[in-house]
């Protein structure tokens, strides 16, 4: 009887882990989708309409991981937690976002550097506030819970990760441009 309890006991335990292991991963997969939405809202060319559109795009990545991790979502209190988050905790990151957002009103090159920039940071602060909140709700927290400034170091840890997941995402981009291209003038060159 003992022995029959243990086992169960067992493949309770692996069940359990398998299943944090598919939820991080469904988490991890919706920071990614959301990340490419915050390069393309970035790379827009009015300036302040793609910080706008980015904080849009975090709240719903807010909405989405709160559903997923079953904590209840209020997108007021959120708005306030996220600005705090980003503001309080790395103010190079909301400064970032919002000069680079500011250079697309030179024309020319400003335009040009300010889309690249604003990019990458639009992107590189929605890897990092996705993981901080994915990490908080899977300890059991919740936006109640949340203390910006406990979670400051690990928001600017996240931040430079998402620097270089939103690169490599870039470059992934182009790659698959340059062969589509590619492929585009082998078909009319045979044409």
């Amino acid at each position: 009887m003992q022995e029959d309890n243990m086992e169960q006991q067992s493949i309770q335990q692996e069940y359990d882990e398998e299943s944090v292991d598919s939820i991080e991963k469904t988490a991890d997969k919706m920071i990614r989708q959301h990340v490419y939405m915050a390069l393309g809202v970035g790379l827009f060319p009015i300036p302040f309409i793609d910080f706008i559109g980015v904080s849009g795009i975090q709240l719903n990545l807010m909405r989405k991981l709160s559903e997923l991790y079953d904590v209840p979502f209020s997108k007021d209190m959120v708005k306030n937690i996220i600005g705090a988050l980003i503001g309080g905790a790395f103010p190079a990151s909301a400064g970032s976002r919002i000069l680079a957002s500011f250079s697309k009103a030179v024309p020319g090159v400003g335009q040009t550097l300010g889309a690249l920039g604003s990019a990458t940071v639009s992107g590189a602060s929605t890897y990092a506030v996705g993981k901080v909140f994915a990490r908080h709700f899977a300890e059991g927290g919740t936006f109640l819970s949340f203390d910006p400034e406990k979670a400051k170091a690990f928001y600017e840890e996240m931040f430079k990760e998402g620097q270089e997941v939103a690169a490599d995402i870039k470059t992934e981009k182009n790659e698959e441009d340059n062969a589509e291209g590619a492929a585009d003038v082998k078909r009319w060159r045979h044409k």
